[in-house]
């Protein structure tokens, strides 16, 4: 068993963040399993350091601890370039030059529009004088998965069986940066990976991943994807909202340990009304009592 945490350091971890973090955590280490972060900082623009140091000080804070040095994936591309490479070399990508703008137009077109919202393909049949035709522009293509309508199944923890259709998922992006689908499956296969917790927001990119695994020869991990964390109004949970982070509730005198308390609560773990550690709840975590609905904070907690 060896879970992960794998946050992008853009910001401070919100109460939502940290509750999927101590979920992974609970999970791997109550088993005696190894437990890893890992930044997923492929954007170059909107990651940083900062962000980084703060998110693992908070991590630490409310009792979490992981094994080895924290892995950055702007350290990885080659791994994810030789993975992309495979790929073409057994041709299932392919290069596509749409912009979003055209994506979006073309998904909403009352004719051969996907009902799904997904890449309707457009590039996927080019010929060679029409890619031709598109670089001349200026354009420079990303490179898609030849997802061809596939779908995969899967038992997930929290969510139950889960089916969803492959989309032609982005593997390259147009500026040359291997895209997220790709960097996780090669990253957790990497590493060792065998259980994922993560948001269940993430839930519909699943299957696409496992996709990857399989043409990858990569072993395909557990998944348990938690309900979110919701705002008052039922939007996902954010800054905007109040006082979502450590730092926030540290100046209305609420200390690491009650938030931990607070996020054992919302797990289904009595905790006495006692502010805790991660380390106190090992016992008494059961992911069976883990709540299928999201978590919805009121006006008075934020």
């Amino acid at each position: 068993m060896r879970g992960r945490f794998a946050p992008s350091p853009t910001g401070s971890l919100h109460l939502g963040n940290l509750r999927t973090a101590l979920v992974a955590w609970l999970m791997a280490r109550r088993v005696g399993g190894g437990f890893i972060v890992r930044m997923e900082d492929l954007d170059r623009v909107t990651s940083s350091p900062l962000h980084e140091a703060d998110q693992l000080a908070s991590l630490r804070a409310i009792g979490l601890d992981w094994d080895g040095d924290v892995v950055r994936q702007s350290e990885r591309f080659g791994l994810y370039r030789d993975a992309i490479e495979r790929l073409r070399a057994d041709g299932l990508v392919y290069e596509c030059y749409c912009t979003r703008r055209e994506i979006a137009q073309a998904v909403r077109a009352p004719h051969g529009a996907d009902p799904d919202g997904a890449y309707p393909g457009t590039c996927r049949s080019l010929t060679a004088v029409e890619r031709l035709a598109r670089r001349e522009t200026g354009r420079s293509p990303a490179l898609r998965l030849i997802g061809a309508g596939r779908t995969e199944s899967f038992d997930d923890r929290f969510a139950g069986r889960y089916t969803g259709r492959v989309d032609d998922l982005v593997v390259q992006r147009n500026d040359g940066v291997p895209a997220y689908n790709l960097a996780v499956v090669v990253d957790d296969a990497a590493q060792g990976v065998t259980e994922v917790v993560r948001g269940d927001d993430l839930l519909a990119s699943t299957p696409g991943q496992i996709m990857l695994h399989r043409l990858l020869d990569l072993p395909i991990p557990r998944y348990g994807h938690l309900p979110l964390a919701l705002a008052p109004d039922g939007s996902r949970l954010a800054k905007r909202h109040g006082a979502v982070t450590l730092a926030d509730l540290a100046r209305r005198g609420v200390s690491a340990a009650d938030v931990c308390g607070r996020l054992a609560v919302s797990l289904g773990i009595d905790t006495g009304g006692r502010a805790v550690v991660a380390g106190e709840l090992l016992d008494r975590f059961d992911p069976d009592r883990v709540p299928a609905t999201p978590w919805l904070l009121t006006a008075d907690e934020l």
